[in-house]
């Protein structure tokens, strides 16, 4: 059997998970491509994933690269002002492309990029976006009007002790990012933006006590597939109960959100990182359904895994699913094709594939 060859752009946490477990099924060959190798690397047997020194910024070298080794698809797993220069490579050597990004300016411009090209683009094919957009189009099947959609995710340590209640399980240039732009929502059925870190409301998931409040780019494409059928439609991050406030301090009342590069050097210095994390999601979906007023909902509670002797942290594993998830059901399963949004994919069809049954393992209701 012939083996998609694939580039992951970015030697970090994520890349190096997304080239594991593609690899590992052996109907991938996986290349890393960045600046400096990454500090582990999974060791797949009789299919070595390949590291290749490469720099974003030499964009000729990476096509040169793409063409000799027959690459079919790419992967961004670069920090998100690099993911559009990924984006261009794919479009001019006409492969296909995935990436996670949650940037919503990024993402415009990615599927500007996607009218034009020969390959198949499946922009922010994470957990949120991603996940959370699969899992919210599921829910809303069925209602003759929907009132209200609402996503929730929060990606948390398991325990905390810190007075912001927080420790950093994923990118710091990520958390600040979507702490400081602004929110799409669907309000009354008009388009709206809301300001990050707005409308903190309390949410209990499990019997567990979070706050939620809007941050950018989470919605992903929803907005667009569902102005004019949903009423309100929104997506907020969960954190323990107090970090909004403390957040909306340091970045608002002390104008740090104004100065993302000094808020993420210093947050970085008084925020750990945690490896011991979860990762909790919460879709509501409110509506006429057979002429009753129903709500439906779907939660997860999702933790680290260890696959074959290597522990991923939920984060790790929830974003690295969803990109494998989409990369497999467009290369292998050949079931997506043009610019994919994350709402085209069935729950059941995510779920069922290799990659996506992750998702399976967790504390659902």
């Amino acid at each position: 059997m012939v083996k998609h060859k694939i580039l992951i752009m970015g030697a970090g946490k994520i890349g190096t998970t997304v080239a594991g477990l593609l690899a590992r099924t052996g109907d991938y060959i996986s290349f890393i491509g960045d600046l400096n190798p990454p500090h582990t690397l999974p060791q797949i047997y009789n299919n070595p994933i390949q590291f290749i020194k490469m720099d974003i910024t030499k964009a000729g070298e990476i096509k040169d690269f793409i063409k000799l080794n027959h690459i079919e698809g790419i992967v961004s797993c670069l920090p998100f002002n690099l993911t559009i220069e990924v984006a261009k490579i794919a479009s001019e050597c006409g492969i296909n492309y995935f990436d996670p990004t949650e940037d919503i300016a990024t993402t415009n411009a990615v599927n500007q990029l996607a009218s034009g090209s020969r390959g198949t683009f499946a922009p922010q094919c994470g957990l949120a976006p991603g996940f959370i957009s699969i899992a919210a189009n599921s829910l809303m099947n069925g209602f003759e009007d929907i009132d209200y959609v609402k996503m929730r995710v929060g990606a948390l340590t398991q325990n905390t002790s810190n007075s912001l209640s927080y420790a950093f399980t994923w990118s710091v240039d990520g958390v600040v990012n979507e702490y400081i732009h602004p929110c799409m929502v669907i309000e009354n059925g008009e388009r709206k933006f809301k300001p990050a870190l707005g409308d903190l409301e309390t949410i209990v998931v499990n019997n567990y006590h979070y706050e939620a409040f809007h941050t950018s780019g989470g919605v992903g494409s929803l907005v667009d597939s569902f102005m004019g059928k949903v009423k309100n439609m929104d997506y907020k991050t969960m954190r323990y109960p107090g970090h909004c406030n403390k957040m909306s301090f340091i970045l608002k009342d002390l104008k740090l959100g104004e100065s993302p590069a000094l808020a993420k050097q210093i947050l970085s210095k008084v925020i750990p990182h945690a490896e011991d994390d979860k990762v909790v999601v919460y879709v509501s979906v409110q509506g006429n359904k057979n002429g009753v007023f129903s709500e439906k909902t779907y939660t997860n509670t999702l933790y680290p895994v260890t696959v074959d002797d290597n522990t991923y942290t939920a984060i790790q594993m929830t974003t690295a699913a969803g990109i494998c998830t989409v990369v497999d059901l467009v290369m292998h399963e050949k079931k997506l094709s043009g610019l994919v949004k994350q709402e085209q994919i069935s729950l059941k069809d995510f779920l069922n594939n290799r990659f996506g049954s992750y998702y399976s393992q967790g504390d659902k209701a």
